[in-house]
C-alpha cells in the first residue's frame, strides 16, 4: 500500500476497484455477415468481470457489417474501423499468416485493440466465428 492511501494499489500503481472498472476497448476480427449476437457473446464470454467496455476497434470492412453495427448500438459503445494498413503497422504477440493473407494484416483483433495503446489485458481468443482481444486504457 501507498502510504496514507486506503486502497490496495497494484504494481502498475493503481489501486484494484480502478483495474476492475477500467474502460477497456476490445478489438474484433469476424468473417463477414457475423451477427450481432455473435459479436455480443464473443465480448460477453471474453471481457473481464467488471471491466467497462468503452469500444469496439475492427477492420473498416467489418465496422461496416450489419451484424457489428448492431451489436455497438445495443451496448452504447463506439465503433472504429481500421484500413488493413493501419492494423499491420501495429505489432501483435501473435499474428498470423493466414489471416495476413485473407485480408491484408496479420493481426485484426489484437492489432484493432493496441492501435489506440494501452495494456493487453486478453490476447486474441476465438468464441465461436469471432475473434476478441482487449486492452485496458
Amino acid at each position: 500500500m501507498r502510504p496514507g492511501s486506503p486502497t490496495p494499489v497494484n504494481q502498475d500503481g493503481r489501486g484494484s476497484a480502478e483495474l476492475i472498472h477500467a474502460g477497456v476497448v476490445v478489438g474484433v476480427g469476424a468473417r463477414a455477415g457475423v451477427s450481432a449476437d455473435a459479436v455480443l457473446a464473443a465480448v460477453d464470454a471474453v471481457v473481464p468481470a467488471g471491466a467497462v467496455v468503452t469500444g469496439l476497434v475492427t477492420l473498416d470492412r467489418r465496422a461496416a457489417e450489419p451484424g457489428v453495427q448492431q451489436a455497438v448500438a445495443a451496448r452504447g459503445w463506439s465503433l472504429a474501423g481500421l484500413a488493413a494498413e493501419e492494423l499491420a503497422a501495429v505489432a501483435v504477440p501473435t499474428p498470423s499468416a493466414r489471416v495476413a493473407a485473407a485480408v491484408g494484416t496479420p493481426s485484426v483483433a489484437e492489432a484493432a485493440a493496441l492501435a489506440g495503446g494501452g495494456d493487453l489485458v486478453v490476447p486474441k481468443t476465438v468464441v465461436g466465428a469471432v475473434t476478441v482481444a482487449v486492452v485496458r486504457r
